[in-house]
């Protein structure tokens, strides 16, 4: 059949939730205004704050854009869903949702590559930091990352396009590239969009490689003295808790997609397929200020600024 605007999916991943729909409602809504706050307070801060101009905090004020992106792709339209009686989306929204989810997903492993690239100049070659990250290769750094990752999507989302459907019915909270392939018709060759998604998925499985080879040699210098440990603790830790919690939750989700059943573990795979769009926009942000004493302090400082004022 021909995709249009008027076809509709039926998304089941909220079936279960129906009873109790209104509690949902309520927790859903305080994680969403959660998320933005707390990316929020640390976005201001770093503009605000003169001292926090360095290039990774730049890279950290990047990362918490993209987590606001994706909350805002993700909880508005499973708001709505929660005060509906049935899950539904048309054809053109479903797409453009797709978009937005692996533009944020992509953009979350370039950020993140990208920190620690910064990390590792600034580690294991200190005296050349300054001269290799200059303020115009961080805006170019910043650039590319979303570029890159907005162009990556798109390319997907035209190769998903292309396909002509035969179902409706896609066994998830939200749209996802592999629900709706997998939706398309018997006789259709979908070999391109599967050498599209493998390339895709051995791309940025190497990055994550690279990443953690640029992490063993970090570790490796941050022997050296105590305060080359205490920079390792206070800006490299936290980057490495994200990392991980993204990266096997979007592992996770992506090979259950490919060779997961589609009846078992399912509240599990709605569960993994959600972790990589909601924790990682609460923790990032809960982690980086709580650890890095520079985001910390000027954070406490407005906070008390307020408070006499109040008084």
């Amino acid at each position: 059949m021909d995709n249009s605007t008027e076809t509709l999916f039926f998304l089941q991943g909220l079936n279960e939730t129906m009873s109790t729909k209104h509690a949902y409602f309520a927790v859903t809504l305080l994680a969403y205004l959660f998320t933005i706050l707390v990316n929020l307070t640390l976005i201001v801060t770093i503009i605000l704050e003169k001292t926090l101009q360095d290039p990774m905090f730049i890279f950290l004020c990047s990362l918490c854009v993209n987590g606001i992106f994706g909350a805002c792709t993700l909880y508005p339209k499973i708001l709505v869903d929660l005060l509906s009686d049935f899950s539904v989306t048309s054809y053109a929204a479903c797409l453009s949702q797709m978009l937005a989810v692996y533009t944020y997903v992509i953009c979350e492993v370039n950020t993140l590559a990208v920190m620690a690239y910064d990390r590792y100049i600034a580690i294991c070659k200190p005296l050349n930091y300054h001269s290799i990250i200059t303020p115009q290769k961080v805006m170019k750094l910043v650039l590319i990352t979303w570029l890159l990752s907005a162009c990556e999507s798109a390319f997907a989302m035209g190769l998903v396009a292309r396909l002509p459907l035969c179902g409706f019915s896609i066994e998830k909270i939200y749209c996802t590239v592999w629900a709706v392939v997998k939706l398309s018709c018997a006789d259709v060759d979908t070999i391109i969009n599967n050498i599209y998604g493998t390339a895709f998925s051995v791309f940025h499985f190497l990055q994550i490689i690279l990443i953690l080879i640029s992490y063993v040699n970090i570790v490796k210098a941050s022997m050296r003295s105590q305060e080359d440990r205490n920079k390792f603790m206070q800006t490299c830790l936290p980057h490495l808790i994200s990392l991980t919690n993204f990266t096997v939750a979007v592992l996770f989700d992506l090979m259950y997609a490919r060779y997961g059943s589609s009846t078992r573990l399912q509240a599990l795979s709605n569960f993994m397929s959600l972790e990589y769009l909601v924790i990682p926009p609460i923790l990032n942000p809960l982690i980086y200020g709580l650890k890095m004493n520079q985001i910390r302090r000027r954070i406490f400082r407005i906070c008390n600024q307020k408070t006499d004022v109040l008084k």
